[in-house]
């Protein structure tokens, strides 16, 4: 059988974690990562990450910043306010060619979560019509998803575009009627407000199909675990990968030492919130989709490997 040369280093970079690329040697110079919201999965891995990479590489001084995310990164990043960006891959894939993005490598998987208070009578996607549904902060993945999705479901709601703690308050006091987050299993903020307001997740597996076959293979069919919220159980929803991404004036010498950093210390770049329930795989680091790799960091996974 024929082995590829990306299978062949898929290979490689499953077996090189704790392998060095080698120092950057550059000027002293900051590096800014355009992340997300306060309690949300994409911020968390952002300042790992910095800190990760301002140890291994004590020139670049590295600082995550909270943003809307997926969608307000793409604009951070192409206007030169940061230098790398996270977003879904949907976003990214949308927005590539207007904003010139290179990617560094694919992270973390995030999980789309329609959340609903336990004590209501919905059950279904369809049980949401005519009801007020967040869907997210307006600049963030979960609301560019949440458009796709509501229109593949031929729903008509009340849309509201609140950041991840104005949801929660609101779906809390029954403002809204759900939420719709786009996050790490468990997302903390929501752990915490089903300590005190019980809460339950909605199957979203019935508008897969539709979103695979207009948007393409990008959104993923994975299961919420059983006990991700305590007494909630397993349940069918959608996936969407999260990009590391750039403008193609990031330095070459500055995308390989990220890149280093993602390869030889994935063991230490999972955030709290994700212990147990999620890591960073170095095999599906490059898997970018139709986004290109920044040459710098497609230098360093041959480098890598060999």
């Amino acid at each position: 059988m024929r082995i590829s040369r990306r299978t062949a280093m898929l290979g490689g970079l499953a077996m090189l974690t704790g392998c060095s690329t080698g120092t950057y040697r550059g000027p002293e110079r900051s590096v800014t990562i355009a992340a997300g919201e306060s309690g949300g999965f994409y911020l968390a891995f952002a300042e790992v990450l910095a800190a990760e990479l301002s140890r291994a590489e004590p020139r670049l001084k590295c600082k995550a910043v909270a943003t809307e995310a997926s969608v307000a990164n793409v604009q951070r990043v192409r206007d030169g306010q940061a230098d790398l960006g996270l977003m879904s891959t949907d976003v990214a894939q949308a927005y590539a060619g207007q904003a010139r993005l290179l990617a560094l490598g694919r992270v973390y998987e995030n999980y789309i979560q329609l959340v609903v208070r336990a004590d209501d009578d919905i059950r279904t996607l369809a049980d949401l019509a005519g009801r007020t549904v967040s869907l997210g902060a307006g600049g963030s993945g979960a609301a560019f998803l949440g458009e796709r999705l509501l229109a593949k479901a031929g729903l008509n709601v009340d849309v509201r575009h609140l950041p991840l703690t104005e949801a929660i308050a609101a779906l809390r006091d029954r403002r809204i009627s759900a939420q719709l987050w786009s996050g790490g299993i468990p997302t903390p903020a929501l752990a915490e407000l089903h300590r005190t307001t019980p809460i339950r997740l909605i199957p979203l597996d019935g508008v897969l199909p539709g979103l695979r076959a207009e948007f393409g293979p990008g959104y993923d069919q994975v299961r919420v675990p059983a006990g991700a919220y305590q007494g909630v159980g397993e349940l069918p929803t959608i996936g969407v990968a999260n990009l590391l991404v750039s403008s193609p004036s990031l330095p070459e010498d500055v995308a390989a030492a990220v890149v280093g950093v993602l390869v030889g210390r994935a063991a230490d770049l999972v955030p709290a919130q994700a212990i147990g329930t999620q890591f960073l795989d170095v095999r599906t680091l490059i898997g970018t989709g139709t986004v290109p790799l920044h040459p710098g960091a497609a230098l360093t996974y041959r480098k890598l490997h060999g």
